[in-house]
């Protein structure tokens, strides 16, 4: 996922786009069969749009598999998400030194202490566990957990408890309490433990309470005398009642979406974060953690088993990830061992019980095979030579070849040359202006190449779900795979899932957001739920002409507040200045009263330095008036670790409208100006750049119209003017042709700040019926869904009267439309 995405084919460097921390480059394709496309033609007379569909001569196939899931363990999406676990560092090896996310529990009257012990686990791999001494008896004594941002509780419900203890006390109480202990909503005993290792379960219930969040897991005990706890969990009811499975509502809100395929186990979860198969098999007892992607580590409870159930539950095709060590296997490293691991995944997940990993999974207790048509060799390797990938990729292809001969082998990058994929995977992300020109890149794709799988895309457009904007800019990009479904064959948006709360989230922009108790779609979320539904299995070519212009580019940005930030990165801020002539508009140390906005990030201020020693992406402290013009920002900065550098925000009027100087970005590999202005992305004054760790920077931005001047101590790095953004075509639309009952399926979107009539010409249609039914969604540009307001944008009915072959309707500002037209 992440730093750098690239679109297919003939490229040129002079088409950027950026979003937040990631560089998009935009194809410009060279001849080729060009595709049936949404083509403006002139400009009609009367003001109208007009969009002409020719019935009568239908284009390519659209695959029925297109529209898939992307997931990885990112904005714990695994841990902390979907999989149904509530217990944060069940096996207490999270953190070496200390017992994270467990607190002590002392009742009145009692006392004792906890501690990690290393010495007598339960095996090898479950070595370190919890002790608990009772030192003082009395009400209680014992160890809560804190859940991944709290234990949810909800009305008449089954909670799923076990855990290994033994000791010298009484029998252990289990419960889920609130926060403060002052309400048990759930609590069995167990029998009296032993001094030796053994295996707990429990059943806990709750009654007719109301749903909650800040609640904990305790287990404690009245006796006096020792404890210890290890893998100790809470599971509540799961999706199809899997004993080691998913929570129900994020698997709906995907099951809702009827996505035909999952990309598994996902993006940098494979590479560079290694996700090793063998170890996320088997009883979970025997299974080590992880070392995740993004900071933290993965618990290996949802391993390869439980994504094929996901796939078999939700009735999706799989797309497997393999491994090739990008990132962490030296470029002259023997592949040779991960090829076999490759062809051993494989078995496990195709071979019958007469095969060794066939049997494994057997034993796992699967034992039919799980169907599966694509493998993916690695993960964005655009990042290395491409003669490493070359060589590596011939390994791989010939391998799984030979050995799985019907089997779609797909690379991850297009330029791949030693041997020719089945598919090539495309990624990218984008801002909304820059999203809108991508809807066009396949339209001249050479149809010689091999077919693209579009494995992650998203407008990265609101944080930390989409804005209704970005929604729609989404959808003029799958109009665009749509239109060239003779090419395109399959497409998953990423990331899909993210905790909410803002410690636990290190991408931006994710589809569907949640925290322990409850869950949400984002705008973009309905709609592709509503083209899932209505693809259509045929293209049908659609002539666009515009009517009237509508001047839409956002303003140039030449007024705002000042701030300071950082993206994935941990750094010291302090002497804050913004001056304008000889008057002094800002100076502050950052104390209690410097009026600091903070949005994300864990920020702290000691001694006149401000740090930030979170994980976000971004993390944004702002202050100042959205008035001020034609000054001089000065700040000292210092990075203290993390993957770049430093984000100064100036003009900064909100998070739609605003510039900021990301110092060290993309990776620490250079610089430049981002703009953000009513939502679409302009980046620009790139420059080589970088930022050293522990090193404080003189950091000086000067700003007077749309000239920046950008310094770092006190020499000039960067002197650009701040480009005017684009003007954005307000109308985009598509049509596709359902074989099985002749529905015409039309797709339009508005992008506009005003409604537009479209003049819709179905060409060679015949009778049609009068009503025509579907849904749309509309609101503001920057309307997002959240916990508080899960269904703010959602689809409403849409219904169009008196249909014909020529018919016209208005369709409002900043909406997205999908209706069918019956045909007699």
């Amino acid at each position: 996922m992440k730093t750098f995405i690239y679109t297919s084919k003939i490229w040129s460097p002079k088409l950027w786009a950026v979003s937040g921390s990631a560089m998009v480059l935009f194809g410009v394709f060279a001849s080729g069969v060009k595709a049936q496309r949404t083509a403006p033609a002139g400009i009609n007379p009367d003001g109208a749009w007009h969009m002409t569909v020719n019935v009568n001569k239908p284009g390519a196939a659209i695959s029925p598999a297109l529209y898939g899931l992307m997931t990885e363990e990112i904005n714990h999406a695994y841990d902390g998400g979907l999989y149904g676990e509530l217990v944060q560092n069940r096996s207490f090896r999270d953190n070496p030194n200390r017992a994270v996310h467990w607190s002590l529990v002392q009742g009145v009257g009692s006392a004792g202490a906890m501690t990690l012990d290393k010495t007598d686990g339960v095996n090898p791999v479950l070595g370190t566990s919890l002790k608990v001494d009772v030192t003082t008896s009395g009400k209680r004594v014992g160890v809560a957990n804190e859940g991944y941002w709290g234990i949810p509780v909800n009305p008449q419900t089954t909670y799923r408890a076990s855990f290994y203890a033994k000791g010298n006390v009484g029998p252990l109480r289990v419960g889920i309490e609130s926060n403060n202990g002052s309400t048990t909503f759930a609590e069995v005993s167990t029998v009296g433990i032993t001094p030796q290792w053994k295996k707990y379960t429990v059943t806990l219930k709750t009654g007719k309470v109301a749903s909650s969040l800040d609640n904990r897991f305790v287990i404690s005990t009245q006796g006096m005398g020792t404890f210890w706890l290890s893998f100790v969990s809470l599971f509540p009811p799961t999706y199809k009642d899997r004993p080691n499975g998913n929570r129900i509502d994020l698997m709906q809100k995907m099951a809702d979406m009827s996505p035909a395929f999952l990309r598994l186990p996902g993006g940098n979860y494979v590479d560079p974060g290694h996700y090793e198969w063998k170890k996320a098999v088997g009883p979970l007892e025997q299974r080590p953690l992880g070392p995740g992607a993004w900071g933290y580590p993965s618990s290996y409870g949802l391993g390869l088993l439980e994504y094929l159930e996901w796939c078999e539950d939700l009735k999706m095709g799989t797309v497997l990830a393999v491994t090739d060590g990008r990132g962490w296997l030296p470029g002259n490293g023997d592949v040779g061992p991960l090829v076999q691991d490759a062809l051993d995944e494989i078995e496990y997940v195709t071979g019958d019980a007469r095969t060794p990993w066939g049997a494994r999974r057997a034993a796992d207790g699967h034992p039919t095979p799980f169907p599966l048509n694509y493998v993916e060799i690695g993960n964005e390797d655009f990042f290395d030579k491409r003669e490493t990938y070359d060589a590596r990729f011939a390994r791989f292809y010939d391998a799984i070849r030979a050995k799985y001969p019907n089997l779609k082998i797909i690379a991850t990058r297009n330029d791949v040359s030693s041997r020719r994929p089945d598919m090539v995977d495309d990624h990218i992300y984008a801002s909304v202006t820059g999203m809108l020109r991508a809807s066009h890149n396949y339209d001249n794709y050479d149809r010689k190449a091999p077919p693209v799988f579009v494995g992650e895309w998203a407008t990265t457009v609101g944080s930390p779900t989409p804005t209704l904007k970005a929604a729609l800019s989404d959808a003029t990009y799958l109009m665009g795979l749509e239109r060239n479904a003779d090419v395109v064959k399959l497409a998953s948006y990423a990331p899909l899932l993210v905790n909410v709360n803002p410690s636990a989230r290190q991408w931006g922009t994710n589809l569907i957001g949640y925290n322990a108790l409850t869950s949400f779609g984002s705008p973009s979320y309905y709609m592709q739920a509503m083209f899932n539904h209505n693809k259509g299995d045929v293209v049908l070519p659609t002539v666009l002409t515009p009517g009237a212009p509508e001047v839409s580019a956002p303003p140039v940005l030449s007024h705002g507040g000042v701030g300071v930030g950082t993206w994935n990165t941990q750094a010291e801020f302090k002497d804050a200045e913004v001056t304008q002539g000889d008057t002094t508009l800002l100076h502050t140390d950052f104390g209690a009263t410097s009026g600091l906005n903070k949005e994300d990030g864990t920020w702290n201020v000691q001694d006149g330095t401000l740090s930030q020693t979170g994980t976000q992406s971004p993390a944004l402290a702002t202050l100042g008036k959205a008035d001020w013009t034609d000054y001089t920002y000065k700040v000292k900065a210092r990075k203290v670790g993390g993957a770049e550098g430093f984000l100064i925000p100036f003009h900064f009027q909100n998070n739609e409208n605003r510039i900021w100087w990301n110092l060290g970005g993309w990776g620490n590999s250079r610089s430049a100006f981002e703009a953000v202005s009513a939502g679409n992305r302009t980046e620009f004054g790139n420059t080589t750049t970088t930022i050293e760790t522990g090193r404080w920077y003189d950091i000086r931005i000067e700003v007077k119209g749309r000239q920046i001047r950008g310094y770092l101590d006190d020499k000039l790095v960067v002197d650009v003017q701040e480009p005017v953004p684009p003007v954005i075509s307000p109308i985009y639309g598509g049509a596709s042709r359902d074989s099985k009952n002749g529905d015409i399926i039309l797709k339009i979107v508005n992008v506009g700040e005003a409604p537009h009539a479209v003049q819709i010409d179905l060409q060679g249609a015949g009778r049609v019926n009068k009503t025509a039914m579907g849904q749309f969604l509309v609101g503001a540009p920057g309307d997002v869904n959240t916990i508080e307001q899960p269904t703010k944008i959602v689809p409403q009915t849409l219904t169009l009267k008196a249909v014909g072959q020529k018919f016209t309707h208005e369709f409002p500002a900043n909406s997205v439309s999908v209706f069918r037209i019956k045909t007699r």
